[in-house]
């Protein structure tokens, strides 16, 4: 037509792509990720910490001293010399007296989570060369709850004590108290306990009981708070029912730190508040002082 006659022509010419050229971009790989677990956050500042730095600080927050809770395991290591401890009663080990639902299931994936038989380890070891009757509890198994087994070992703990004349520590975090998986049978560890304790006093011997968080419950209402010399972790969070049904149940406003171990030494119920990693040291010298 005519009116192409007079349209321009383009300036630039089309360049058809070469075959490199079209041939697409390879994929970016995709920006890796952190595996999960290597950070958490404290509970006490909250700031983001690396755990393997964490580790390295016996699991206290390097900033604000805050103490996380540690495995029975963990625990033994820290305390006891090398190589130095031999269990006691490690063949004992729960049944479902009661017919509780699914309370099988729930045993076997703590003793798979924690590698231990039950929610205490208890044996001789040392401490500083000083050989003593121990006995560690761990958190994550059911909470550090009182079973049978658990009320049974630190009976026999007590009473092997009395026999060889040693010195007893337990390290106590049961934030379960008496387990209700096995009904009135655990219940009945809070008085048995409490009667082996009073039998030991009869050798003479010092008992250290150690509170670590949370010590709550049928434990702290037995064998951990009737030691010679009580110690409590900073932090940790001690008594019998936990703040919020003892608001409901007085109707009145619980004063701050209310539980914790500060609150406790201020109150008279704890003798020592002992930062861990001072505990070993202040272990030893209070057997010492009763030796």
């Amino acid at each position: 037509m005519l009116k192409d006659l007079f349209r321009g022509r383009p300036r630039y010419a089309t360049v058809s792509p070469t075959p490199t050229e079209t041939r697409e971009a390879p994929p970016q790989p995709a920006p890796r990720e952190a595996p999960d677990g290597l950070w958490l956050k404290c509970a006490g500042c909250e700031t983001i910490l690396y755990r393997k730095e964490l580790q390295q600080h016996g699991q206290i927050c390097p900033r604000c001293g805050y103490h996380f809770r540690i495995g029975g395991w963990e625990r033994l290591e820290q305390l006891a010399d090398a190589g130095s401890f031999t269990a006691w009663e490690d063949h004992l080990a729960s049944v479902d007296a009661i017919g509780f639902p699914e309370y099988r299931e729930k045993l076997a994936r703590a003793q798979a989570r924690t590698g231990l038989s039950e929610a205490v380890l208890v044996g001789r070891a040392a401490i500083e060369e000083l050989p003593v009757a121990l006995g560690v509890f761990d958190f994550n198994f059911v909470g550090g709850s009182m079973g049978s087994v658990v009320g049974e070992r630190l009976t026999r703990l007590f009473e092997r004590a009395e026999r060889d004349r040693l010195p007893v520590v337990v390290v106590s975090a049961g934030g379960g108290g008496a387990r209700m998986q096995e009904g009135i049978l655990s219940l009945m560890q809070m008085a048995k306990t409490s009667q082996a304790v009073a039998r030991y006093r009869r050798c003479g011997m010092p008992y250290l009981s150690v509170l670590t968080d949370p010590t709550m419950g049928g434990v702290y209402a037995s064998f951990a708070s009737l030691g010679d010399v009580i110690i409590a972790e900073p932090g940790a969070r001690i008594g019998f029912a936990g703040p919020r049904i003892v608001e409901e149940t007085t109707r009145q406003k619980l004063p701050a730190g209310f539980q914790t171990a500060e609150y406790a030494l201020q109150n008279g119920m704890v003798d020592l508040v002992v930062p861990r990693p001072k505990l070993r040291e202040q272990l030893a010298q209070l057997i010492r002082l009763h030796l």
